[in-house]
């Protein structure tokens, strides 16, 4: 006879990284690609570890990131789990929306138009 195996639910099997999904990677994306177009951004990196997703970005290849974009589902009841950093790692915005998080860089590509 064949022993019985327990079958455990897609939802309770404990996640082993954090990723960011199709629509978030999209929106990161798509930011990315209008600083490139404007010459602001170079270079990104992703990085996913067991509590954070992260997407870095950069000015020119060997320095450090210019902002790190940051999913941490662990404080999604608290502060929020989206989370955008500054060149020297201070916290510029935090909120449990991506699109909230990602408005100050959005501002920068806004450009006054004079008549």
């Amino acid at each position: 006879m064949v022993p019985l195996v327990p079958v455990v639910p897609l939802a309770a099997r404990p996640v082993l990284q954090v990723a960011f999904d199709r629509l978030e990677l999209l929106r990161i994306l798509d930011l990315y690609g209008r600083m490139v177009a404007a010459g602001l951004w170079r270079d990104y990196a992703m990085d996913f570890g067991r509590e954070a997703a992260s997407f870095s970005v950069f000015r020119r290849t060997a320095e450090r990131p210019t902002a790190r974009i940051e999913k941490r589902p662990a404080l999604r009841g608290r502060q929020g789990m989206w989370a955008l950093y500054g060149e020297a790692g201070q916290v510029l915005k935090r909120g449990h929306e991506l699109a909230g998080v990602l408005s100050p860089l959005e501002r920068r590509l806004l450009k006054v138009v004079e008549d």
